[in-house]
């Protein structure tokens, strides 16, 4: 009878290596809003493990930005969880279709703010055994939605939100008392503010007393 020549490294016929399994699939949901397009922006990130627990929620307020952009910045977001915590088989949900058809090559990048996040998340995208991206009914996202929506109200009100740009580069706004006069419905200051784009204040209202 003859048999198979047999090897120390095993596996199959002919000592080539058994297959390896594929590993099973995380799946993270994310999300972008903009309030006013652009506007106060942010991301929601659901992520769960193959059994389908929920293992990380992410969310962040990223400055003025449009819905297209904040719909990256969570995707990044969620490719970058899954490097750091040596994820190697992602399976990401979005309710965007224009993401979801970049990303796959079915449309051309042409927006100049869009280009740079998309060539980033596709390249992240490379380094997984497995990755595929699907969209989703807005309905099927309304977790990642939910968080989205928190990161933004829980900046709401605030004086100085937390910045998409470096700490380096942001503007600290000082608390200032300034004069201003009310007259038919509008509050008009007496000296003009130099503020960045979508800077919220507080006013304290405290009438001057008459003469």
């Amino acid at each position: 009878m003859v048999r198979p020549p047999q090897s120390s490294r095993g596996g199959g016929l002919f000592g080539e290596p058994e297959p390896q399994a594929k590993p099973a699939p995380y799946r993270a949901n994310i999300d972008g809003g903009s309030r006013g397009n652009p506007g106060p922006a942010s991301y929601g990130v659901v992520i769960r493990d193959p059994k389908g627990e929920v293992i990380a929620r992410l969310k962040k307020y990223i400055g003025r930005m449009t819905n297209n952009v904040a719909e990256y910045y969570g995707l990044i977001a969620a490719l970058d969880y899954a490097q750091s915590n040596q994820i190697r088989a992602l399976r990401i949900e979005s309710d965007s279709e224009l993401l979801v058809k970049q990303m796959r090559g079915q449309y051309k990048v042409k927006s100049a703010d869009l280009k740079p996040l998309f060539e980033r998340a596709k390249k992240m995208s490379q380094s997984f055994a497995s990755f595929r991206i699907d969209h989703v009914y807005r309905e099927q996202n309304a977790e990642a939605d939910a968080l989205a929506n928190e990161a933004m109200d829980e900046v709401s009100g605030k004086s100085s939100p937390v910045s998409a740009t470096p700490p380096s580069s942001s503007r600290s706004v000082e608390p200032k008392k300034l004069k201003a006069r009310y007259y038919k419905g509008l509050l008009q200051l007496a000296e003009p503010l130099d503020l960045p784009d979508d800077t919220e204040v507080e006013i304290l209202l405290r009438p001057k007393p008459k003469a």
